[in-house]
């Protein structure tokens, strides 16, 4: 049975969407870029860090975005109507936040900005999604794929982009580029504010006039009250505790990839320059701008499960097979597989749990998927203790076992049927 899309949802929604993935672009392309600049400051002598202050690090950054998830989810809902302003405040802070971090002096320093760096991204999913699901209930998979597929391009071009930043020059048999600007992963921070700003006011002139589908949510009480219905169906549960375990391996691949990428071959890494590991990292988000709207499409076509546990099942053999790849043909094939659904699935997920919730509460339902991430906020310090005792690539081990667990778990879950 068609799902019937009433006037009001059928006004402004082309822009909308284009708003809502233009700044799901940009705030990526920071966040891609925030890893391989953490990479960088780790083996900055300056700061002498290990792999567990590392792992902290990364961890302040997930806990902060997990935690204000919940939050960004009551003012999607209480704040419908305010959905361009959120988004604004979302990509604004987050500029700020990395302004800060460029001006980090110790280790202390950079846990503290770590934690106002994950308030401004977290903030952005629940209005974001909520405003697409509530205009698009024909196509909620495909429009929120849409969604995903933007922050995948921001992703592809964030490493890539850092990567010419921080050489001096570059040569191939095809090109060579010399007098590049050879910027410190300082200096970048800095000047992240501008772009940040000057996108946050476009994407909010963008949807200022778009016509909003008002949300039911009207109090903290009425919030809360929605939270708890949702958290009592035991497949919204099911959904939470597979994708808190997915966030578990995810986490620490997001952060100790780029660090093995460009570590000495003395600490256990490969010694690739930024560019290079820029390009390896862009590789495996390119793949993801392909496959999530495909993804997207053949859940809403045939149902979540049939395309998510495949998925899964294959991104664990991936982190495994991370371990052992030789670098060369293996490991790019290897980051290539990885990257068509490490950066597809998630929205999948949300579509699921928007099922599950037969569209209320949107975006609470978001924030509890979001939120779930929250889970995963020591993992990188458990990978940390492990490439300090055992060597880097055992990370990539640990990522596995967990993405294992998550597959053999959502096995077992019942999800709605596809109609």
């Amino acid at each position: 049975m068609d799902t019937i899309v009433s006037e009001e949802q059928k006004v402004g929604r082309n822009r909308l969407v284009f708003a809502v993935t233009l700044g799901h672009t940009v705030k990526h392309v920071f966040m891609s870029s925030l890893p391989l600049l953490l990479s960088m400051l780790k083996v900055d002598s300056r700061f002498n860090l290990n792999a567990t202050q590392y792992g902290v690090i990364a961890a302040a950054d997930k806990g902060a975005a997990g935690a204000t998830t919940m939050v960004a989810g009551y003012l999607g809902e209480r704040f419908a109507h305010k959905s361009s302003e959120l988004l604004f405040l979302s990509l604004s802070l987050m500029g700020v936040a990395y302004f800060f971090l460029g001006n980090a002096s110790s280790f202390l320093w950079i846990v503290f900005i770590m934690l106002l760096a994950g308030i401004g991204p977290a903030l952005y999913h629940p209005p974001a999604i909520a405003s697409l699901s509530r205009k698009f209930p024909d196509r909620r998979g495909f429009a929120i794929s849409l969604h995903g597929t933007g922050g995948a391009i921001g992703g592809m071009l964030g490493p890539v982009i850092i990567g010419f930043l921080t050489i001096e020059s570059f040569d191939s048999n095809i090109i060579s580029i010399g007098n590049l600007l050879n910027l410190s992963w300082d200096q970048i921070l800095r000047i992240s504010i501008i772009p940040a700003v000057l996108f946050a006011v476009l994407v909010y002139s963008l949807m200022k006039n778009v016509p909003v589908i008002q949300t039911q949510t009207e109090s903290v009480r009425d919030y809360f009250g929605d939270l708890g219905g949702l958290l009592k169906d035991r497949q919204m549960l099911g959904l939470i505790s597979v994708t808190g375990l997915r966030s578990f391996a995810q986490s620490s691949i997001m952060y100790f990839l780029p660090l093995y990428l460009i570590s000495d071959p003395l600490d256990g890494g490969l010694g690739k320059d930024t560019l290079i590991a820029g390009i390896f990292l862009s590789g495996a988000q390119v793949v993801g701008v392909f496959t999530q709207p495909i993804l997207g499409w053949a859940s809403d076509k045939y149902s979540r499960k049939q395309v998510l546990l495949p998925s899964m099942a294959i991104l664990s053999v991936c982190f495994f097979t991370l371990t052992y790849a030789s670098d060369g043909y293996q490991l790019i094939l290897n980051i290539i597989v990885m990257g068509a659904f490490i950066y597809s699935l998630h929205a999948i997920f949300i579509a699921a749990a928007m099922d599950v919730a037969k569209g209320k509460s949107q975006s609470t339902v978001v924030s509890l998927i979001y939120g779930a991430t929250f889970i995963g906020t020591f993992s990188p310090i458990f990978a940390g203790i492990i490439v300090d005792g055992f060597g880097l690539k055992y990370a990539f081990t640990y990522c596995g076992v967990i993405a294992l667990i998550s597959t053999g778990i959502f096995a077992f879950l019942k999800l709605p049927s596809k109609n």
